[in-house]
């Protein structure tokens, strides 16, 4: 009988356990289940103590002053920065600006496990790049291009589009008393250099009478594949991309003058440094006096060098989309404190969009997650040191645009209203 009372007895106990077993599995599967939102539901790149961000760069061969720069301007914003008590890993990869291996870098990036690209660099790059990121999930934050790509995917864009550059440009020349049958173009063929292209259009086209040069112009724009013939169409002059044979298109612009029996007096140019420069140099060796410009991807102290090879110090115009950075700004400021005589405008712009994407990072509400990250973006607007950003009504973060003049050995900011000069000159 004591036995049996024994054995009972524990019986209950086991019984007792097995129900406390359950109670402790339940309740442990209750309280992550309470967690779930604020771990779960985080997405790749986002870790206990990180938050894993990657980009694309040219930080070798031909363009490796783009991405050496970019690269020094992020490192710099994202230093010993930490959101939500998590740090910044920053992951860049080589892409030598070319859109085949921008994919093999950005596939490479996505298997790493990233939050979202940051910073990438180049517009024909991007546009290989953007269906991957799209299908994946993976937002796009402040790529360095001005091709103002809208998707496919989350993109979401810090810099004025190429096509706001050129029009700012273009703009100005016709106010100046420039006709718009002496606005001309050169652009790399691809979807950076036509980009600048429907700047240059938007500016005609608020012009009266300008229809059968916007026809023409439109014929340009419409032409698909890959370096197709634009050349001997309208005002506008073509160079194949990772070329620098100016000739070609050159003489798509003397056909133009020949044919309407107008000079160019503006050549807005969308290229890169060493095609810019090229180009400069060869319409300056053939005597022509055409006032010349250039978007932000080929301005600056690079620009003024190159050119100083070919003698020219005066009559060009270049875009800048970020304030000098000689500027007062606090962000600016802050950027020449952390990158010394490394500043430029590159990496000042780099510099600024990490720390935008920091701002928008800590001003996420909920779990660290992209949707979460992609509403606080469009939530307000921002301020970063100064520069206002604002994706509350599109995907486009700022429109600001700087003119500069090459005066000498360097770029001065210059008012519009300065640009009428060098048409008297």
């Amino acid at each position: 009988m004591r036995l049996q009372n024994n054995f009972a007895a524990g019986a209950g106990a086991v019984a007792g356990w097995q129900r406390l077993k359950r109670g402790i599995t339940l309740g442990l599967l209750l309280g992550l289940g309470m967690a779930a939102p604020w771990s779960w539901a985080e997405d790749p790149g986002i870790t206990s103590n990180t938050i894993r961000i990657g980009a694309t760069f040219p930080l070798e061969g031909d363009f490796k002053v783009y991405g050496q720069a970019m690269k020094r301007g992020m490192d710099a914003a994202l230093a010993e920065q930490t959101v939500h008590k998590r740090r910044i890993e920053f992951i860049a990869i080589n892409d030598f600006y070319n859109p085949i291996e921008a994919v093999k870098a950005a596939n490479q990036l996505i298997e790493k496990g990233i939050f979202a690209m940051v910073n990438s660099f180049g517009s024909p790059t991007t546009k290989a790049v953007l269906p991957l990121l799209a299908e994946k999930k993976v937002p796009a934050f402040g790529f360095y291009t001005g091709a103002a790509f809208t998707g496919p995917g989350d993109v979401l864009n810090f810099r004025a589009s190429y096509a706001k550059e050129v029009e700012s440009v273009v703009d100005a020349a016709l106010a100046a008393g420039v006709k718009p049958a002496e606005v001309c173009a050169y652009a790399q063929n691809d979807a950076y250099g036509m980009a600048g292209i429907q700047g240059f259009r938007a500016a005609l086209a608020k012009q009266a009478g300008t229809e059968q040069i916007v026809a023409k112009v439109d014929q340009i724009l419409n032409m698909q594949g890959d370096n197709p013939e634009r050349n001997n169409i309208g005002p506008v002059g073509v160079y194949p991309r990772d070329t620098v044979n100016a000739r070609p298109g050159y003489l798509s612009l003397k056909k133009w003058e020949a044919d309407t029996g107008n000079r160019c007096r503006l050549v807005a140019t969308t290229a890169v440094y060493d095609p810019a420069a090229t180009f400069m140099g060869y319409v300056r060796s053939k005597g022509e006096n055409w006032v010349l410009s250039t978007p932000s991807p080929a301005a600056g102290d690079r620009l003024a060098a190159l050119l100083r090879d070919y003698k020219i110090q005066n009559k060009v115009i270049a875009t800048q989309i970020v304030p000098p950075p000689d500027s007062s700004l606090p962000v600016v400021a802050e950027a020449r404190k952390a990158l010394g005589g490394n500043l430029d405008y590159v990496s000042l712009e780099s510099y600024i969009v990490g720390k935008l994407f920091l701002a928008i990072l800590q001003a996420i509400d909920g779990p660290l997650t992209r949707e979460n990250f992609l509403k606080a973006a469009r939530r307000q607007p921002y301020d970063i040191g100064g520069i206002r950003v604002d994706f509350t009504n599109d995907n486009q973060g700022s429109d600001f645009v700087l003119l500069t003049l090459l005066q000498g050995d360097t770029f001065t900011v210059i008012e519009p209203s300065a640009v009428g000069k060098l048409f008297t000159q």
